[in-house]
């Protein structure tokens, strides 16, 4: 099964070895056709630390490391 792979930017990383990565997807409206902007948070792990606010990063699925934690930062 292949892993998901997103692109996002990191709006918090004040946990401990953790980052939290903003994600937004657009899309059009399936009735209005307008196009919608919807964003959502994955905590991810960030082993060293070396991410910081602002930064744009791709995140992959992992094993569950924690309770929120899903997702692993891949590169910057």
């Amino acid at each position: 099964m292949t892993k998901r792979i997103l692109k996002g930017e990191v709006v918090s990383n004040k946990n401990d070895k953790t980052v939290v990565v903003k994600v937004q997807r657009r899309f059009r409206h399936p009735f209005y056709g307008k196009v919608i902007s919807r964003s959502k948070k994955y905590h991810a792990h960030d082993e060293k630390n070396k991410y910081k606010i602002g930064d744009k990063v791709r995140i992959i699925e992992s094993r569950p490391i924690s309770k929120l934690k899903t997702w692993e930062v891949l590169e910057k």
